[in-house]
């Protein structure tokens, strides 16, 4: 570039591999004598016509040419957007990794992630308290958390689709440690075998004779058996080469469980085999992405790759230093935060329609019952979306019709109800007080659970339907995160997106729901306040489940943007206009008229 040329990946889609070499074996120190690990440049060949699996591609490059310039057994995964918060994290992953009875079968350990830039109140719940505070921990006691794309120290050779290693059975007892007459029959078993070791000191004489005359057909046979060694090696290499890929010297680095390289090999072989192992073509009628390194078909490529490990047999762990370990930024603005989710929520429906999904995948490895469960809720969780936007529909068509639409229930079946009601309630007090959660971190996280649901999740629902069935794709773009100049200023910055309109649906349907609903009680006198008390309740739950959404949309103006506003009346008259056409109370004959018994002519 000094002479002109321009840089070889000026375009970002057509580039050769590139990798520049920083800090190499050159053996470079710091100011206090110690040797500075490698530091280097790596940009994998892209080409038209070539599928490069985005993140899960890179990571894959990236394993490749580690393992041909270093191959060390461990890797350490951070994302562009976080940084390392406490050095000492990583030898805390050392220790559970190199832990002498439990280490060898841990195929990652990975960390919470934490954030900077979030406002004080988390209004979207970006933290993400409940589920690193409560759900991970409790996976940890089961097989291990989920991956979670970040923040995470991987053991080298569980990402290669090895299976994990077999612990050891602890020795059974021995007859110190059994009962008397346990040990009189040992006893009775041990004179039985010193008969029969006489009696095969015979035999064994025997076969000495027979074993010289053998010993000649041997020596015959040996040249037989080296080639019949050799076919098996070559069928092992190519057995190999089919699932790695054609590259000697990366096939023969995942047969070093402790890492490690070649000492004769010069640095100039090892970068043009290292650019080879980057080449766009490198993984064809291969493994990669499918049982070797991070698997593709969905863009949360980390629940899929962790999930391949669970049914091999390993376990993670869970690690949560007092000091964070990493931390990144997170997207405060509310059409960030909703294409975030429906990312994450795109990928659950991709993974539910795939042959990786957990209800049917993976059975007869080494995946727990339970963990089996945790991942079926991971992909299972946007399909509750349909559910959560009837329920929250059906408050506001109560109070329109003045029907309520749960049927008077009896003592019995009221009680059910509230024995369900204390246990969920009482579940969560003990999981918050378990995981140091707070309660205005697990409101959060409710309420914006009901935000996405009825947006994103369901916005991901259709689209994954559709990728999948009928083959469109959706192109995604790189989160924005929270900018420098200014102190949350786009935390009420507007951004146009329809995944604003269902929410904003909701809230103008149930608002007008409860001003008609209050308007007919004073209409028709103070002996209809009683049952539009439960209808108002309900109403008002949706209501406050979504006020985080209501300040977001309204944002520093306190005025909602008109695009928004216009088309939620639209969908809320039409689906208002649809009910009363289809106005399911009303029996097909019509309403039933009966006879009042007064005459309206007088």
């Amino acid at each position: 570039m000094q002479d002109g040329t321009p840089w070889p990946g000026n375009c970002v889609r057509d580039h050769p591999g590139m990798i520049q070499v920083f800090l190499g074996h050159s053996g470079v120190r710091d100011v206090e004598g110690n040797e500075l690990p490698h530091l280097v440049y790596v940009s994998r060949e892209k080409r038209p016509g070539f599928e490069h699996h985005k993140k899960a591609g890179a990571m894959n490059a990236l394993i490749r040419v580690s393992s041909v310039l270093s191959n060390a057994p461990y890797l350490l995964n951070v994302d562009c957007d976080h940084y390392i918060n406490n050095s000492k994290a990583l030898r805390e992953a050392m220790c559970f990794m190199m832990d002498p009875t439990s280490g060898k079968k841990v195929c990652y350990v990975q960390f919470p992630q934490r954030f900077d830039g979030i406002d004080r109140h988390d209004r979207y719940s970006n933290r993400n308290v409940v589920f690193f505070d409560i759900n991970m921990k409790g996976l940890d006691g089961i097989q291990g958390p989920i991956y979670v794309g970040t923040g995470c120290v991987f053991r080298r050779q569980a990402l290669y689709g090895f299976d994990a290693p077999i612990t050891k059975k602890p020795p059974g007892k021995t007859c110190n440690c059994l009962p008397k007459w346990c040990c009189c029959l040992c006893c009775c078993s041990r004179k039985n075998k010193k008969t029969k070791q006489k009696k095969d000191k015979t035999k064994k004489s025997k076969q000495r004779e027979a074993s010289k005359q053998i010993h000649a057909l041997e020596n015959i046979e040996e040249g037989i058996s080296e080639s019949n060694t050799l076919k098996s090696s070559e069928a092992s290499q190519v057995k190999l080469e089919k699932k790695f890929g054609q590259s000697p010297v990366f096939v023969a680095s995942t047969l070093l469980e402790d890492g490690g390289i070649p000492q004769n090999a010069s640095p100039a072989s090892l970068l043009s085999e290292a650019i080879q192992v980057i080449s766009c073509g490198y993984e064809d009628k291969t493994e990669w992405g499918k049982e070797v390194g991070w698997i593709y078909g969905s863009v949360t490529e980390d629940i899929l790759t962790g999930f391949k490990m669970h049914c091999h047999g390993w376990r993670s762990v869970y690690c949560i230093p007092k000091r964070p370990a990493f931390k990144g930024s997170a997207p405060i603005n509310l059409s960030d935060r909703l294409h975030q989710v429906l990312r994450w929520a795109l990928g659950s429906v991709e993974i539910f329609l795939s042959r990786h999904c957990p209800i049917w995948y993976g059975y007869g490895g080494g995946l727990k019952w339970l963990e089996r469960f945790s991942y079926i809720n991971s992909v299972v969780y946007p399909w509750t979306s349909i559910p959560l936007l009837v329920y929250c529909t059906l408050p506001a068509i109560c109070l329109l019709t003045g029907k309520f639409i749960v049927p008077e229930i009896s003592n019995y079946a009221s009680l059910i109800f509230m024995a369900l009601f204390i246990s969920i309630a009482a579940t969560g007090i003990l999981e918050m007080q378990w995981g140091g959660v707070g309660i205005d971190d697990w409101w959060r996280n409710e309420q914006f659970w009901v935000i996405g649901g009825v947006s994103s999740h369901l916005f991901a629902l259709f689209q994954g339907l559709l990728k999948v069935l009928a083959g469109v794709s959706t192109s995604f773009t790189v989160t924005s995160k929270a900018a420098d100049d200014g102190e949350f200023s786009e935390l009420y910055l507007f951004k146009w997106t329809s995944l604003l309109i269902p929410p904003t649906t909701l809230l103008v349907i149930n608002i007008i729901g409860v001003v008609v609903g209050i308007s007919d009680a004073i209409n028709n006198g103070y002996d209809s306040w009683g049952p539009l008390f439960g209808r108002l309740f309900f109403a008002f739950w949706v209501i406050i489940h979504l006020y985080p959404f209501l300040k977001g949309l309204l944002g520093k103006q306190d005025r909602m943007p008109t695009i928004i506003l216009v088309w939620s009346i639209l969908l809320a008259s039409i689906l208002t206009l649809m009910w009363v056409r289809i106005n399911p109370f009303v029996s097909k004959d019509g309403p039933v008229l009966e006879v009042c018994g007064l005459n309206c002519d007088d």
